[in-house]
């Protein structure tokens, strides 16, 4: 038999901490926005780079990395000109890394 594990809020969360949470998944729920984090979890980079690596034009991988910034996923600096871009903080490659572990079970 499963073991249970219990989730921190109750059935009865309030709505919009329901629809932030389902935000954030629909977030992690792109493969282009996933591949992304995945190339960033192995270190800060640059657009050009995210492009370079993920064979993709600039343009689309800025306009992902907008809906992840605006998720709160991945985080920004100016570096000069260039704006370099990593994941926000650890609970984003957690939460990855989790996945990815449940989905290979």
């Amino acid at each position: 038999m499963a073991e249970h594990f219990k989730i921190p809020q109750s059935i009865n969360a309030d709505d919009e901490k329901l629809m932030n949470l389902a935000d954030l998944f629909k977030a992690y729920g792109d493969v282009t926005r996933l591949r992304i984090m995945f190339r960033l979890s192995d270190g800060a980079c640059y657009v050009t780079d995210l492009a370079d690596d993920l064979g993709m034009t600039q343009s689309a991988i800025s306009h992902q990395l907008k809906l992840l910034r605006q998720a709160g996923l991945v985080g920004a600096k100016r570096d000069g000109r260039n704006i370099i871009y990593s994941l926000a903080d650890e609970h984003v490659s957690t939460i990855i890394s989790q996945g990815w572990d449940h989905i290979n079970e």
